[in-house]
């Protein structure tokens, strides 16, 4: 079953993909508390509202989806950083910093190639201890593939909410084919996650540039992620800081999801149209097409 991300912060979205003659379709929501922004311990079909196309669809049955939150952080050491790498250190430390101190964390490297600094723990000082042995490095860091491969590994945990920060840089990633910016996003579209994109305009220009910003827009987008280009990497490294404490705040409505089943209005059939969800009582933070 494939997941098809939209944007998180939208209740009104067009979901693509054709249904043939299925009359039911599933979608994954989260939900908050209106004004508190708690987690919704419980949804009742009733407080549900599904259209397609601005008719009302029935809402089936809703099941509670409770799963941990799991982030990746992926580290542009390269050209695109130079002699920065000591505020680049701060950056990461300080976003660390910023996250609960009972999440699993990565941290990979990205040049020359994508490499574990940290593999996957909840042990902050390893996390910090880390960072510490984060070195520059003269080649560029490879964006697509370290943002590929993140995704893949977190299509592997069934059980987990992703949340990958890239923290990448517009040098490298020149001679990426189309077929691996595919790979990238199909990776990305297979199951509920969230991709922050940090680019920073690097100390080393590259043609390669334009692929992380389109890459980076793309998948950002497709998964109500941030994305950020900064050039000022004073800037780049304060953003690191307050992507951890928004992500912090998302993990309250991503763990616990729901899966809700819709009966499509009488006469749809084949492609979705329009779909709007929206709740009597809660604020939808979440939404992705399974």
């Amino acid at each position: 079953m494939t997941l098809r991300p939209v944007l998180s912060v939208l209740a009104t979205v067009v979901l693509s993909g054709v249904l043939g003659a299925q009359e039911q379709f599933t979608l994954l929501a989260s939900f908050v508390e209106r004004g508190s922004g708690n987690p919704v311990d419980t949804l009742a079909p009733a407080d549900v509202r599904v259209t397609e196309d601005g008719l009302a669809a029935n809402v089936v049955k809703v099941e509670p989806v409770v799963r941990s939150v799991k982030v990746q952080v992926l580290i542009d050491n390269g050209a695109g950083i130079g002699r920065n790498i000591v505020e680049l250190r701060n950056g990461v430390r300080r976003l660390l910093e910023m996250l609960p101190p009972d999440v699993e964390t990565t941290l990979v490297t990205t040049a020359p190639q994508p490499r574990f600094l940290v593999r996957a723990t909840k042990n902050r000082d390893e996390l910090l201890k880390g960072v510490d042995r984060l070195t520059p490095d003269t080649a560029t860091g490879r964006f697509t593939e370290s943002l590929a491969e993140a995704a893949e590994r977190a299509n592997k945990d069934k059980d987990a909410f992703a949340v990958i920060i890239a923290a990448g840089t517009t040098s490298g990633d020149a001679k990426v084919q189309e077929s691996d910016m595919q790979r990238a996003l199909d990776q990305v579209g297979r199951k509920p996650m969230i991709v922050h994109v940090l680019l920073y305009s690097g100390e080393k220009s590259s043609s390669g540039g334009i692929t992380q910003v389109e890459v980076g827009e793309r998948v950002a987008q497709a998964t109500g992620g941030r994305y950020e280009l900064i050039n000022g990497l004073s800037r780049y490294t304060t953003l690191l800081s307050e992507l951890g404490a928004e992500v912090a705040k998302q993990f309250t409505g991503n763990t616990r999801q729901f899966r809700v089943t819709v009966q499509r209005p009488t006469g749809k059939r084949g492609e979705l149209g329009k779909v709007s969800v929206s709740s009597t009582s809660k604020t939808l933070s979440g939404l992705w097409r399974e």
